[in-house]
Parts: structure tokens; C-alpha cells; sequence
């Protein structure tokens, strides 16, 4: 029996929408491999920061040392601290110069984006790399079918801050739960 060949998302797909990404990396598999150890589980819940006009995003202040990385090529790990302890995993979104990243919330037996990233052993060392197989950490196309009938929409979490028309904005996405 031939071996399934999967795709590892390039720069190429993660310089389309942020909102499509979104939508297709659904369903996809985040995997780290840290030697000989090789996790892999299937994502289950992202939420799109797209632009200056985002008043969630941390890009609507403008580029600064910690957010450079959203400005950037699309394709590279943007990785920040939050509470002095959980690392937050993005990926950059959009062409270079428009400041776009999906912070990655949940994957399957992770649920939130702290536990996730305690899990796959990420830290701000992967701040600013790009995600593929050198790196060690990427996002993986198993080709599992999905519809956008699969996807529920939802407000993201924790972003009173950014006042109530940006904090119910349905940008956050989860695959649904099935029966």
C-alpha cells in the first residue's frame, strides 16, 4: 500500500487571507519534533488578528520590538509571553508589511492556548522562525475532509480591552463538535 503523502503549509499559503487560513488550517495538524520525539495532534480552534484597525490585535498600536513579527513575511512563528508565563503560539498571516497572525488555541486533548504550548514544549525561542521541518515545529495538511459547515464562530476570549464591537466579532473559529 503506497504511503499518504501529506502537505506541510509554505509561506505561499500563509500569505492568503487570514481568514481563509484560518478556516483550512482547521482540521490540520500542528506537529513538533524535538529529536527523536514527534507530536502531532489535529488543530481545533484558532482566532484571526488581522490588521491595524483590529483593536484586539497587538499590530493596532503600530510596530513595536515585540510585534515586528506580525509586519513580516507570512509563515514565521510570532510567540509572545502573557502573565509572565504561557507562551502564545501565532502564525504570521497576509503579505509582508500587513500586520497579520492566528493565535493557535487548541488542539486535540489541549484545549486553550497556554496548555497547548506546555504540551508541544514551545517558547519564545521560536519567535520570528519560520514553521517547517528545519525548525521543527509546522503546520501539516492530512487531508482530512471538512466543511465550512464543520467550523463554529465565536468571539474571541479575553479581549474586553478592545471594546465591545471588537471584542464580539466572530473571530474565533472551532471545528464542531461531532456526534
Amino acid at each position: 500500500m503506497a504511503k499518504k503523502k501529506y502537505i506541510i503549509y509554505t509561506e505561499d499559503f500563509f500569505a492568503q487571507s487570514s481568514f481563509f487560513v484560518a478556516e483550512h488550517i482547521l482540521g490540520a495538524y500542528l506537529v513538533r519534533r524535538n529529536g527523536d520525539h514527534v507530536i502531532e495532534r489535529m488543530i481545533t480552534e484558532v482566532e484571526i488578528y488581522d490588521g491595524l484597525d483590529d483593536r484586539a490585535s497587538h499590530a493596532s498600536r503600530g510596530i513595536t520590538l515585540r510585534n515586528k513579527i506580525m509586519f513580516g513575511d507570512p509563515g514565521y512563528w510570532y510567540v509572545y509571553l502573557i502573565y509572565g508565563m504561557y507562551s502564545m503560539l501565532n502564525i504570521v498571516t497576509r503579505e509582508a508589511g500587513y500586520p497579520a497572525a492566528l493565535l493557535i488555541r487548541g488542539v486535540e486533548g489541549a484545549s486553550g492556548p497556554g496548555k497547548l504550548t506546555q504540551l508541544y514544549n514551545i517558547t519564545r525561542d521560536f519567535n520570528g522562525i519560520r514553521a517547517d521541518l528545519k525548525c521543527g515545529l509546522w503546520i501539516e495538511e492530512k487531508g482530512i475532509k471538512r466543511t465550512r459547515y464543520a467550523i463554529e464562530r465565536g468571539p474571541r476570549i479575553g479581549i474586553d480591552y478592545a471594546g465591545e464591537m471588537w471584542a464580539q466579532k466572530p473571530y474565533r473559529l472551532c471545528l464542531r463538535k461531532r456526534v
